[in-house]
């Protein structure tokens, strides 16, 4: 199972050209726990994040909440809604946070430029990259190695500090991180517990974990003693 770096990096060079050239309005701070959008709303336009976390989720039919999504910083969110103009998930801010959305037009009329028609380009590949390793991993790996790529992927998009020891600033609670893996909480719960006994998570003040990036990905590609401890199969 191939990690891919986040897409955070493209998005960012996506977002810096919006806010230089976009008649984009104002920023929008919302406070943490505000809805940014919902299910069935009208709006053709896309939202760039300058600061804080947002979570996309959707349900499923039979009730269940998915996790699709955190953004961050310099990402980009809601861009379906450029062609379907209605939108299908929810957006929830995670922290405060301040966002600003770019209309339909105005996102058209600003990649007419040659960079800024690249940089989306660039974009777009990078998000289909990232959702096409997320679909392998569901496919392929068991929920522990789904879980240990899903910290790495959090860790180098959300964390900071040396990477053996780098720690997510905000709290993700084991309900959302099962919702990302596409597990149980239970074994979300269980294979936590595996990682703080070998070293790969440590809890951190307010909820926040600290992780051992490269031994994280260790495991999520397969080696079961990355931190000289065998772990259990998911």
């Amino acid at each position: 199972m191939t990690m891919l770096a986040p897409h955070t990096a493209a998005g960012a060079g996506l977002w810096s050209l919006l806010a230089r050239r976009s008649r984009g309005g104002a920023p929008r701070r919302l406070p943490k726990g505000a809805l940014l959008y919902g299910p069935g709303q009208r709006d053709a336009g896309l939202y760039v994040v300058s600061e804080g976390w947002v979570k996309v989720t959707t349900a499923t039919r039979d009730g269940r909440t998915c996790l699709l999504e955190i953004h961050a910083r310099g990402d980009v969110l809601g861009e379906s809604c450029l062609v379907t103009g209605v939108r299908q998930a929810t957006a929830v801010a995670m922290t405060p946070t301040v966002v600003t959305r770019i209309p339909r037009a105005v996102f058209l009329e600003t990649i007419t430029d040659n960079e800024a028609y690249e940089e989306s380009l660039r974009y777009l590949v990078a998000r289909l990259a990232e959702q096409q390793a997320r679909i392998t991993q569901l496919v392929t790996a068991d929920s522990g190695r789904r879980l240990a790529a899903t910290l790495v992927q959090l860790s180098r998009k959300l964390g900071s500090g040396e990477e053996r020891r780098r720690r997510i600033e905000q709290r993700i609670t084991q309900e959302e991180l099962a919702q990302l893996v596409g597990a149980t909480r239970s074994r979300v719960a269980h294979f936590l517990r595996e990682f703080r006994n070998t070293g790969l998570v440590h809890a951190a003040p307010r909820g926040t974990l600290i992780v051992d990036e490269p031994g994280l990905h260790a495991y999520a590609e397969g080696d079961r003693w990355s931190s000289g401890r065998p772990l259990s199969p998911g």
